[in-house]
């Protein structure tokens, strides 16, 4: 699923150098830039959107798998014959807990920063579009959306690995089969 969402995140950020590149007059493919920035942003969403609920899917997973662990309780879910002594299960769980509220915490935001700020910049495009708003305004709020997109592309790309290595780990400890979430 990392190496799926990696590829969105990837190709969203191209979408984004097509747009700006188009915007620009570096390359002509037929169509303006609004059209290809309506797809390149539609996409933004859904990409982000994938991306927030992995982050957030993986960090319940793991979270749910400690509460059972400390709690003694479901534990016919994770092995076939419960040991005695949890506790070498538990100290590794909580810390796959805290790797992964790690991740969540350091991307989700970004998500979100890229929606918002591309929704502003799509916005003020429209208004500078119908001469409400000058084109700096819209430019400057673009940049933006540019530079937050790269960081945030960034921030994803590393810690999709740091997630995806996470889950592994889990499921390799618990004998959980990989295409079980």
């Amino acid at each position: 699923m990392a190496y799926l969402l990696r590829t969105l995140i990837l190709l969203m950020v191209l979408s984004i150098l097509l747009t700006i590149s188009i915007a620009h007059g570096f390359v002509d493919i037929g169509f303006g830039h609004i059209k290809i920035a309506i797809i390149s942003y539609l996409f933004t969403i859904f990409a982000q959107a994938f991306v927030m609920f992995y982050f957030i899917g993986v960090a319940k997973l793991i979270l749910n798998i400690y509460q059972a662990l400390i709690h003694e309780t479901n534990l016919e879910e994770l092995f076939e014959q419960a040991p005695e002594d949890l506790t070498p299960y538990i100290d590794t769980t909580k810390k796959m807990v805290m790797d992964t509220k790690r991740c969540k915490r350091q991307t989700i935001p970004w998500s979100i920063l890229i929606i918002v700020i591309g929704m502003v910049a799509f916005l003020l495009g429209g208004a500078h579009d119908t001469n409400i708003v000058e084109k700096t305004t819209h430019s400057g709020v673009a940049y933006g959306f540019i530079l937050v997109s790269f960081i945030g592309f960034f921030r994803q790309w590393h810690y999709l690995k740091v997630s995806h290595i996470t889950l592994r780990k889990i499921k390799g400890l618990f004998e959980i089969p990989d295409a079980q979430m």
